[in-house]
């Protein structure tokens, strides 16, 4: 890990480099892949930002559906094991499990719950906030 500059820094230094000089700057097909790429770091910087808690409420979720299993400590881990927790959670909806009753109040909420953590990362303005 490093002291400083901070990631967060650093990109925030990207950022204002592109939003400022290159982007005012730049018409035309460059122009636009400038600001495509300001808001990429801009994307960046808020999934990084709150990678931790999405990971560890979108975990918690999922134990609560699919019954309590020790979280991983490395989040390359996290995140595959995740994805494994997700397709299994995806195979019982499919065999009809999340049609009605209390399961099923329980997976609309965890998904309202993370698709809205992943709209925060991607793009804050869809939910109008």
């Amino acid at each position: 890990m490093q002291d400083r500059p901070t990631y967060d820094e650093l990109l925030a230094a990207i950022e204002r480099f592109l939003d400022e000089e290159i982007v005012p700057n730049t018409p035309g097909s460059r122009g636009f892949h400038a600001r495509v790429a300001a808001n990429a770091v801009r994307t960046i910087r808020r999934e990084l930002e709150a990678e931790d808690d999405q990971l560890t409420a979108e975990w918690a979720g999922l134990d609560a559906l699919l019954g309590a299993v020790d979280r991983p400590p490395a989040r390359a881990q996290l995140r595959a094991e995740i994805a494994e927790r997700n397709a299994a959670l995806s195979e019982r909806v499919r065999r009809g499990e999340a049609d009605a009753g209390p399961f099923a109040e329980q997976v609309r909420q965890h998904l309202r719950t993370t698709v809205r953590d992943k709209l925060h990362v991607s793009n804050p303005r869809w939910l109008g906030e």
